[in-house]
């Protein structure tokens, strides 16, 4: 069996879907160490201003700026992405070949925005399970099955149904968040000033309010689809200064 070669893979539809919702976390796992990949299911292409060879060096440069070990486009058609066999078995084929522990992917319905979004956590969700298929290698460029461990989801807040998650966890990215803004301002073609600013004061607003309920400046929400495991709950939580800031000063006072 291959071993693995990244310890955490990033999959969504676009160049920059990646960026904005999951950015400071992928800065930060590149900082901890990690060997960090992201897979764009599309190029993202045709937009208003862009062009593929535009979209493609802006999406090289996000990469550079954030440091992942692997970044790679698949083929599959942008605004058209559905579901199905062929979406699965190829990102399946990079899951295969990348050999990830984890695998993160967007969650969420989004009608106000491109049906894309919603298809590629069908997709994600898909292709890890094909990942693991033994005797169906030719469908997966003759690859070997690989299990992934875990599956993260990135909850996109402008979905149309609120969410009921098993488990929900807070990365603090405030440490790499200038990062993460840098990565989303290299699509200029996406981006052209008035809308990059409201667009990194949304971003911000939303990364500050999650981030805040744990105690960070900023952070990133991911969602689990079963409850979180905790072998030694007591160790995880009593490392960690509580969400509301530093515990109230003890009483000394004798008894009422």
């Amino acid at each position: 069996m291959a071993e693995t070669k990244l310890d955490i893979l990033f999959a969504m539809p676009h160049p920059d879907d990646l960026e904005i919702t999951c950015g400071g976390t992928i800065a930060k796992l590149v900082k901890l160490g990690y060997q960090v990949g992201m897979v764009n299911l599309t190029t993202g292409e045709p937009t208003p201003l862009g062009t593929p060879e535009g979209r493609a060096g802006e999406c090289a440069a996000a990469a550079r700026i954030l440091g992942v070990a692997h970044c790679e486009t698949l083929a599959l058609p942008n605004r058209e992405l559905m579901d199905g066999p062929p979406a699965r078995y190829a990102l399946a084929t990079v899951l295969r070949q990348q050999r990830p522990k984890i695998l993160v992917g967007m969650a969420g319905r989004t009608p106000g925005a491109s049906p894309d979004h919603y298809q590629a956590q069908l997709i994600v969700e898909g292709a890890r399970f094909y990942s693991q298929l033994t005797k169906w290698d030719e469908r997966f460029d003759h690859t070997e099955p690989h299990r992934i461990d875990w599956l993260w989801y990135r909850p996109v807040l402008i979905a149309a149904e609120p969410f009921h998650w098993h488990s929900t966890f807070v990365v603090d990215v405030s440490d790499v968040y200038d990062v993460k803004i840098a990565a989303i301002s290299a699509y200029q073609s996406q981006f052209p000033e008035e809308r990059l600013k409201r667009l990194l004061r949304r971003v911000q607003t939303s990364d500050a309010l999650e981030g805040g309920r744990c105690g960070f400046e900023h952070g990133e929400l991911f969602a689990l689809p079963h409850p979180t495991p905790l072998p030694d709950p007591l160790g995880h939580f009593l490392h960690l200064a509580p969400p509301t800031g530093p515990p109230p000063t003890a009483r000394t006072e004798g008894p009422a």
